[in-house]
């Protein structure tokens, strides 16, 4: 009989064997599983699998949980790696001798060299730092910066790095990441967060699309209102009467072939004069980083098509 037989196994039980009713209650006092029909005591001294520890609130059961943090893309070992703390003193807070502090360094020293010891660990531990560089200059959310950080791992691991800068391809994924998720960030604001051009960026955006086989979706002149209307401080109506110009101007047909940031810059601009909180089209150009002829002529278009009477 081998070891892993005679130990325990949890009791499974889908029904009660005296009445055949499927209503049964676990009782956590006696450790029993009680049918609630016929009160038939189905399985007896039950094994608590849960915690040794009792928690009474969320703060104290916060405090007394056990766990390591959760996994994560961002860094290159997913977070599973331990670390050494630099503070020479054991468990209960007394002074390491001598001896035990130059053992000490010397793990420190090993366990630092060992957590990247190969050429793609150290090109992932370097590459992912950069992205967590950008999406906080940017002030991307959590999920931008995963979604780029699983990205990059796909093209290492395809070898789709090679001979191409770290910086370039990062800036890509960070950008994929963006339009994927329907976060309105333009190739100018990430290639001036990265600090290297926006050709490049471009360059290795659409090598990343077409090796890795990505879909990217359009980007929508309504992902760029809100972003506007935050940057100019706008009030939430102005925001509201932009994204109904915009949905009046898709039903009449007026989206094709036109930008998505001009088209969102002028509905930012009609909806601003309708309401009367005015913003200059230098303004709304300055924030869109379009130009002031582009907002002039997209606005011209809609309040013919769409028959606004626009009082300047």
């Amino acid at each position: 009989m081998s070891r892993e037989s005679s130990l325990p196994q949890p009791t499974k039980v889908q029904q009660c064997p005296e009445c055949g009713s499927d209503r049964l209650m676990q009782d956590y006092e006696c450790a029993e599983i009680v049918c609630m029909s016929c009160g038939f005591v189905v399985a007896a001294k039950l094994a608590d699998r849960g915690p040794e520890w009792r928690a009474f609130d969320s703060e104290q059961r916060a405090k007394r949980t056990r766990v390591g943090a959760p996994l994560t893309f961002t860094i290159h070992d997913k977070g599973l790696s331990t670390m050494i703390d630099w503070h020479d003193r054991d468990i209960y807070g007394k002074r390491l001798s001598p001896g035990q502090k130059a053992q000490i360094y010397r793990l420190r020293k090993w366990q630092r060299r060992i957590r990247v010891s190969d050429a793609t660990e150290r090109n992932l531990a370097f590459a992912l730092s950069e992205i967590s560089k950008i999406a906080n200059r940017l002030n991307l959310p959590k999920n931008i910066l995963e979604t780029a950080s699983i990205i990059y791992r796909r093209a290492v691991k395809q070898r789709l790095i090679r001979g191409r800068s770290i910086q370039g391809v990062t800036a890509a994924a960070i950008y994929v990441a963006c339009r994927q998720c329907k976060l309105a960030r333009t190739l100018e604001e990430i290639a001036q967060a990265s600090n290297i051009k926006k050709k490049e960026v471009g360059r290795s955006y659409r090598f990343l699309v077409k090796e890795l086989d990505y879909f990217i979706p359009p980007t929508r002149p309504g992902q760029y209102v809100t972003k506007f209307s935050n940057q100019l401080d706008m009030q939430g109506l102005v925001e509201e009467i932009a994204h109904k110009i915009l949905s009046t101007a898709k039903e009449l047909r007026l989206m094709s072939g036109r930008g998505p940031t001009g088209m969102a810059a002028a509905a930012s601009y009609i909806a601003s004069v309708l309401t009367g909180e005015r913003k200059t089209q230098r303004e709304i150009a300055e924030i869109a980083q379009v130009t002031e002829v582009t907002i002039r002529n997209r606005y011209k278009e809609l309040v013919e098509r769409l028959m606004f009477v626009v009082t300047l």
